[in-house]
């Protein structure tokens, strides 16, 4: 019987059982794929994480990402989480002189990086892929019936896909009512995925919020990746705060964004976005947050 431990954390939050859990097994050596998805399934966070050696000895590690239900191209939590999980382990050399590593995903090279104050860490940030816009949603009824809202609960603003590596559908909502009474129906969001290329992921947010200090109160459905809600998601973050600039919601170049969710699960997190642009075009995506160590545990396979 093998033992294989792994840690768990909270990730994109300061206090112990906010924001995101994260499994993360630092040796995912000779751990078949389809055990790996077994195990993922087994612990049914919303992603668990594989650490293994860089196929490039530039890079610092190879990272691969499993929700309940099928491995991910790239993710926002798992990757902050990680990159957390490999410093409290002493796996990378992290210094204020020596402040990002690299980081191998199935969507190419994500950079990391440490912001710290004297020696301590105060933040970790990923580098996501420049968002691609894709498909406007022309059905705003239908979108809003799905998500157990009234039309007029719609932002005036497009329903887009937006994508840093996982495409999401962004819903603009007038207000943090009409965000906080969100439910969707899975029935009709297969209908809506299937004629968007069968995306996983929709996103319905408002700018006004909970915290004074945020600047957007959002939420994440993902019922096809096996997670009826989403507490924290960096991947869908990114795409968030480049529609943000896109549509001139928020200013500044770059443009900082806190983003709060995870408030209607009990978990809440908070998510620090930076869009950056060149001759209007933008052309920097960083996600990043705080996280905290609960414990860790053993699987026998």
């Amino acid at each position: 019987m093998r033992k294989l431990r792994y840690q768990l954390v909270d990730v994109f939050t300061n206090e112990r059982f906010g924001g995101n859990p994260l499994a993360v097994f630092t040796n995912g050596r000779s751990i078949p794929d389809q055990l790996m998805q077994r195990i993922a399934k087994e612990l049914n966070l919303s992603e668990t994480t594989f650490v293994l050696p860089p196929d490039d000895p530039a890079n610092d590690w190879k990272v691969r990402i499993f929700t309940p239900t099928m491995e991910l191209p790239m993710a926002g939590h798992p990757t902050v989480g990680t990159a957390y999980v490999l410093e409290r382990e002493k796996l990378v050399d992290v210094s204020p002189k020596k402040a990002q590593i690299r980081l191998e995903e199935k969507v190419g090279l994500i950079p990391v990086t440490f912001t710290f104050e004297g020696d301590a860490i105060t933040l970790i940030s990923m580098q996501q892929p420049n968002p691609t816009f894709g498909q406007i949603y022309e059905d705003r009824a239908l979108v809003a019936t799905a998500l157990s809202i009234d039309e007029t609960d719609l932002d005036d603003y497009p329903l887009q896909v937006v994508s840093c590596g996982v495409p999401c559908l962004y819903v603009p909502m007038k207000t943090l009512q009409a965000v906080q009474k969100s439910k969707l129906r899975n029935d009709l969001w297969e209908r809506i995925r299937g004629e968007l290329g069968n995306i996983d992921e929709i996103f319905p947010f408002s700018r006004e919020t909970v915290y004074p200090t945020s600047t957007v109160h959002s939420r994440m459905f993902g019922p096809s990746l096996g997670i009826t809600e989403d507490p924290a998601t960096g991947a869908a973050s990114g795409p968030l705060g480049s529609y943000l600039v896109k549509y001139g919601m928020v200013s500044g170049n770059p443009a900082h964004i806190i983003s709060e969710q995870g408030i209607e699960m009990g978990r809440p997190s908070f998510l620090t976005i930076e869009i950056g642009q060149e001759n209007g075009a933008i052309n920097r995506v960083s996600v990043g947050g705080q996280c905290v160590s609960i414990g860790e545990g053993v699987i026998e396979v």
